[in-house]
């Protein structure tokens, strides 16, 4: 039995299981679309709660949009909580639609990933069913087109369908003790490149290269925004001081050894959607 599994659960965290669980098959394998982040973390934990650790399967996907420290953490989570990894080669970057960064480019990132688990872990992993970890937050909000490729391939959302929001999620994470339940979001390296600027390996890796730099130095919460020469640096509120002040010299020499001409720290803060919401708005307007 794992930790997950041993964890006691009390009141409305034990609810909030109970919904999820009976919404999980009943037979077969399932299979969790995972990339160690809170949501995708708390839904594998209850699903290998619920139907046994042979019975889940982790599926990470691995592209150049995936940061390796945010893979190898996925993994560490993964062997907390007592689940098998495959991981799944996705090739978004080859497809113009998602190299154009529309405001639906994550429809395109998603697509491909439920593609590929379709294609090639499905059978060879003997899954019955597929899931990933939307929350009922998640739903409300107009900038996460990828949920239309969720729905496209018959895909779960169990924790959403339970009515789990961001709050419930934490807490069910925390009460499980998994190593993520205060992690901060990750969303995917593409999500700084501002809309209809290309995306490509070269600025996935130099926002990966910054930001590496900036947790050294303490960072736990940060985006690095691609403006071409210019690395725009988004902080929670609270960091901005120290970032201007005593670590300002070694923040400057890191990011700029990652290939950006001009740094800037963005007094506005971490925000969440800051490149998609105000398109995806409009057009909704």
């Amino acid at each position: 039995m794992t930790v997950v599994q041993s964890a006691s659960l009390t009141g409305a965290d034990a609810r909030a299981a109970d919904r999820v669980g009976a919404l999980l098959p009943t037979s077969g394998r399932l299979g969790v679309a995972f990339s160690g982040g809170v949501d995708s973390s708390v839904l594998l934990a209850l699903a290998v709660r619920a139907l046994g650790g042979d019975r889940v399967v982790a599926v990470l996907g691995v592209s150049p949009s995936l940061a390796a420290d945010e893979r190898a953490a996925a993994h560490r989570v993964a062997a907390h909580i007592g689940a098998e990894v495959v991981e799944v080669r996705t090739h978004e970057g080859e497809l113009p639609a998602y190299r154009a960064n529309g405001p639906d480019r994550c429809f395109h990132c998603k697509n491909e990933l439920f593609t590929r688990i379709s294609d090639e872990v499905a059978a060879a992993h003997g899954l019955t069913a597929v899931a990933y970890g939307e929350n009922a937050d998640d739903v409300r909000r107009p900038d996460r087109p990828g949920s239309r490729a969720a729905v496209r391939h018959g895909v779960l959302r169990p924790l959403a369908d339970a009515g789990l929001d961001k709050e419930a999620v934490r807490s069910v994470a925390r009460a499980l003790r998994l190593p993520c339940a205060d992690k901060p979001a990750a969303p995917c390296l593409a999500s700084r490149v501002p809309h209809h600027e290309e995306v490509s390996p070269g600025k996935l890796g130099q926002i990966e290269q910054a930001e590496q730099a900036l947790r050294r130095l303490g960072f736990g919460d940060c985006r690095v925004r691609h403006h071409g020469d210019v690395a725009r640096i988004e902080l929670p509120v609270a960091d901005i001081a120290r970032a201007a002040g005593p670590l300002r010299e070694e923040l400057l020499a890191a990011v700029r050894e990652a290939g950006f001409r001009m740094v800037a720290v963005d007094l506005a803060g971490i925000q969440s959607g800051a490149f998609t919401l105000p398109l995806v708005e409009v057009s909704h307007g």
